[in-house]
């Protein structure tokens, strides 16, 4: 998980919330909103585990919604370890780096937004194109949604 920040036309702040997961690159979720505390991060979250279970561990650095006691305590309850990166050392979060700076280009930096609505219009067809259109190396060459671990046909 990581946040991005970017403005509207009219100056107004907002954030991005993006999760991933590390094993297929798959896009989870990108949560758009003028604030995202950690109330609303354990909201998404539980969202997540709704829907695809609960993760082993959750990978995400020191920002204050990530260190939060709340956050804390959702996690030990679901059986979910917090694994933080050191401080400073964004490349220990490597995959949602690369997403980060991806959305930036195709998204943040390509469309001016003038309202949450777009962004979260936007920031949606930007997921569902990365997620099952777009091919990724690292995959052999799939989009995420179509990536398997490869089966072993041996005993």
């Amino acid at each position: 998980m990581d946040f991005m920040t970017d403005s509207l036309v009219d100056g107004r702040r907002f954030r991005l919330l993006n999760i991933m997961d590390d094993y297929n690159r798959e896009s989870l979720a990108v949560e758009a909103d003028t604030s995202l505390p950690a109330a609303r991060v354990i909201r998404v979250l539980e969202r997540l585990v709704e829907f695809r279970g609960a993760p082993q561990s959750i990978r995400v650095d020191n920002g204050p919604e990530f260190i939060s006691e709340r956050l804390h305590g959702w996690c030990e309850y679901r059986g979910i370890r917090l694994q933080f990166i050191q401080p400073g050392k964004p490349v220990q979060n490597a995959f949602i780096e690369r997403k980060n700076g991806s959305i930036r280009k195709e998204l943040l930096d390509a469309y001016l937004f003038y309202s949450l609505y777009d962004v979260r219009l936007k920031a949606e067809e930007w997921r569902l194109d990365y997620n099952h259109e777009r091919p990724h190396e690292s995959l052999g060459n799939v989009p995420p949604v179509e990536y398997q671990t490869p089966i072993s046909l041996e005993n």
